[in-house]
């Protein structure tokens, strides 16, 4: 099975990263923290079915480009 990535791309200081677990209860399994200018490449795996951003980041993915925390 081939999984799907993102590039995160912060704008700002601070710029939070969650990963969300699979299964019957969803939970919060990983969190990563970037700063202005860092990049972070994230891949959906069996154990991750969702990815919360919180801050001002670039979010570029295989179905586009958007951005967050405008």
């Amino acid at each position: 099975m081939e999984s799907d990535y993102i590039v995160v791309k912060a704008k700002e200081n601070g710029v939070q990263v969650i990963g969300l677990t699979r299964g019957l209860d969803t939970r919060f399994h990983h969190t990563e923290k970037l700063d202005k200018g860092e990049v972070l490449i994230a891949q959906f795996t069996d154990h991750t079915s969702a990815m919360k951003i919180r801050g001002k980041a670039e979010i570029m993915t295989k179905h586009g480009q958007l951005e967050s925390g405008i």
